[in-house]
């Protein structure tokens, strides 16, 4: 029965990656304000979607529009049923997967999640610990779906939540694509009512016991305990049974695992699609990028690309084909985002091995409903009534390019680094509850802040394609048959399970390279029997040589591991495999290089060029210098590229430098007309009057006075304006 029930769920997601029609296009967020929607206007929608050459939209219900709270469909209702039975038809017609959210706003929770089922935190009262709710309710939430937020670490809670779906989805067949959930963002919530129970039963001993070590600020091993129980009970009871229940119901699984307490790398593992975010707008030092000055850093964050690396790491190890990101939130105001600013950052979201973009986002708006239509807060507005919709497809067209070629070929990483996220535990913790939560956007709250983030950073600046690795996942490594991955780095640690130690060991005899850097583990994690475990663990310690210690980053250079050293040079890429041959994706996020031969790690006879924004290839210049292959290439800052390499014999037919072409000088008079919109004078009312009596002289010749000027722009009077003959038509003059 197994057998045939994984059976039947392997062809239910093949059949629903086909019922997706192309996830090589863009898809994107679709707010349904309140579920007002129409099913004449959601086709309206839907076919402009299509013409600008999405692939497939994401259902998110939340908030309604305020006047129409009558016309609001309660979320789930019979009505509400036929509304996505007719968008996911008409995607079907027109080429368009579709996705939806298990739940409206973010997190799960809603009206069926009473006190029992509701996140919880602990509380200690009369010398017991004891769950007290958290009290927090679904944010932005549908009509039908307010209520509070689920526990996530509870083995009913959500067994109990999808049942309300398993009612709603009874004889249903126009079933979405996949079932998705939203980053963590359970604040405040750090226990359950059975964990108590749970902890001793997977640590060993009594936590209450040891409140003294608990809540002391210098003990930690009870700590990593407490975090170690928190992060298995969120994989064992949130994500993995709502994976299986989705799958179960025929749907694909997509999981945003960031910001929450346990280690992302299992967490976006158990998903058919993990997916990252994109929040906020980098500083990328790109030549003439505009950067919005009242984008508010401290508070939102940045990207960062290797917290996009956990969840396509957890894609590579375990085979999975599409890595999804929910893509430019929040890069801007509505109406100040260009598409020279959503490129660089969907080009970082490529060369950290995203290959299937979400944009964030748009909002459902009726035919009828005059500019700029409904607007959500939280989202770039990539919708029909967007400024750049009429450049929209052009964006889309170079995303699909791209993704076409990421999604058909494999990562040709050779490095992996071991994640400790045990040294993580150790630290003080800033988030509510006393947890750490480990979100996409501030970075530097966790990641960066431990040698694994330092070195990671190296690695990523120095060339070294790499992914990453958790303990669990160590277990389950197989060095025959990951034969892609020659080396196993461990940064800088302090505590480390016994039994990673033990497994590193074991894949060390068996001939995978494991380097430790600058000094081997300290100690085991776990209170329970610590000095039994302390003697194992130093006994396990010393079968590992000083020559599998790095005491500096340099050392790294030493190892047979391919390094592409232009990456020094400000060139961000990923390295994969197509057809048997080696492929990469090459982005020129800084203005240090421009053009010149580089050095690839990988051996090729022939080098083509692919420029996925003309769709135009073009061979490259290439040579062979004391056995490596170097090719010369024009990237200019804020350029992309694809390097296809072919190791096959022969000359490089029609080769090319692929120079900038030259400049050319305009010659005779010139007529400078704006077809769509006007420039703008950066400056003041006294700027503008001093440009114009410095520029113009009237139809009789004679000079404009400043007074003239100052009355045409603020006149106070109609008698005071000029006569007609004198007036400057300043519209035509801007």
């Amino acid at each position: 029965m197994k057998i045939l029930r994984l059976l039947l769920w392997f062809l239910l997601a093949e059949s629903s990656i086909l019922f997706a029609q192309n996830t090589a296009k863009p898809w994107t967020y679709w707010w349904w304000m309140g579920s007002t929607v129409t099913e004449s206007d959601i086709t309206w929608q839907l076919e402009n979607f299509a013409k600008a050459g999405l692939g497939g939209v994401h259902i998110i219900p939340i908030y309604g529009v305020k006047g129409l709270e009558k016309q609001a469909i309660p979320y789930l209702s019979p009505q509400w049923m036929r509304v996505l039975s007719h968008t996911v038809r008409e995607g079907k017609r027109l080429g368009l997967g579709v996705d939806m959210t298990t739940g409206t706003g973010w997190p799960f929770g809603g009206p069926n999640v009473s006190t029992e089922f509701a996140a919880k935190k602990w509380q200690f009262s009369n010398g017991q610990l004891q769950s007290v709710l958290t009290k927090q309710a679904v944010k932005r939430a549908a009509p039908a779906g307010e209520g509070l937020v689920l526990d996530p670490f509870s083995a009913t809670a959500m067994p109990h939540y999808v049942q309300r779906f398993d009612s709603a989805f009874a004889n249903f067949k126009d079933r979405p694509r996949a079932m998705y959930n939203d980053s963590y963002e359970v604040y405040g919530a750090n226990w359950t009512d059975d964990f108590l129970n749970e902890f001793k039963k997977r640590r060993g001993y009594d936590l209450q016991s040891q409140w003294a070590a608990f809540t002391d600020t210098t003990t930690v091993l009870v700590k990593m305990d407490y975090h170690q129980t928190l992060s298995e009970l969120l994989l064992e009871n949130y994500a993995k049974k709502w994976t299986d229940w989705s799958r179960k119901q025929g749907f694909l699984s997509r999981y945003q695992a960031h910001g929450s307490p346990g280690n992302l790398l299992d967490l976006y593992e158990v998903a058919d699609i993990p997916e990252t975010e994109s929040f906020g707008s980098s500083r990328f030092p790109i030549k003439g990028l505009r950067v919005d000055e009242q984008y508010e850093v401290k508070t939102f964050g940045t990207p960062n690309a290797l917290a996009m690396k956990f969840a396509s790491s957890a894609a590579h190890l375990t085979g999975k084909k599409l890595i999804s990101s929910e893509s430019t939130t929040w890069l801007a105001n509505h109406f100040k985002v260009s598409l020279s600013q959503i490129k660089p950052q969907l080009d970082e979201l490529f060369t950290a091995g995203i290959n299937h973009i979400f944009y964030h986002g748009t909002t459902y708006t009726p035919q009828s409903e005059p500019y700029p239509g409904w607007l959500f807060y939280a989202s770039t507005n990539y919708g029909v009534h967007s400024h750049f919709w009429k450049h929209y497809s052009l964006l889309n067209q170079y995303v699909e390019r791209c993704q076409t070629i990421l999604q058909n070929s494999q990562p040709d990483n050779d490095l992996l680094v071991y994640f400790p996220i045990h040294d993580l535990w150790a630290t003080k913790a800033r988030a509510s509850g006393g947890i750490h939560l480990l979100e996409v956007h501030h970075v530097d709250k966790w990641l960066l802040k431990l040698p694994f983030g330092q070195l990671s950073e190296w690695l990523w600046n120095n060339g070294f394609a790499f992914d990453f690795i958790s303990d669990n996942q160590l277990q389950n490594f197989n060095s025959l048959t990951s034969k892609k991955y020659k080396t196993i780095l461990v940064p800088a640690t302090t505590y480390l399970p016994e039994t990673t130690l033990a497994r590193l060991n074991a894949l060390s005899k068996s001939g995978v390279k494991v380097v430790f850097m600058e000094h081997l583990p300290q100690q085991p994690t776990g209170f329970y029997e610590q000095v039994e475990r302390s003697g194992r663990f130093q006994k396990l310690i010393q079968t590992f040589s000083n020559n599998q210690v790095f005491s500096n980053l340099q050392e790294i250079e030493k190892l047979k591991l391919r390094q592409e050293k232009w990456a020094k040079e400000g060139l961000k890429f990923i390295r994969k495999v197509q057809n048997g041959k080696v492929v990469y994706f090459v982005a020129n996020q800084n203005q240090t290089f421009n053009a010149g031969w580089i050095t690839l790690a990988t051996p090729a006879q022939k080098v083509t060029r692919y420029n996925p924004l003309t769709n135009i290839n073009t061979p490259l210049l290439t040579k062979i210098e004391k056995g490596h292959t170097q090719v010369y290439l024009q990237l200019l800052s804020g350029e992309s590229c694809f390097l296809m390499l072919d190791s096959s014999s022969g000359k490089t037919q029609n080769a090319t430098k692929n120079a900038v072409q030259s400049t050319t000088m305009l010659q005779g008079n010139w007529k400078l007309e704006f077809v769509e919109g006007k420039p703008y004078i950066d400056g003041n009312t006294n700027d503008l009057i001093g440009l114009i009596t410095n520029s113009f002289v009237d139809k009789d010749g004679k000079e404009i006075s400043p007074q003239t000027v100052k009355t045409i722009l603020k006149p106070s009077k109609e008698e005071k304006r000029p006569n007609t003959h004198k007036r400057i038509d300043i519209d035509k003059l801007l």
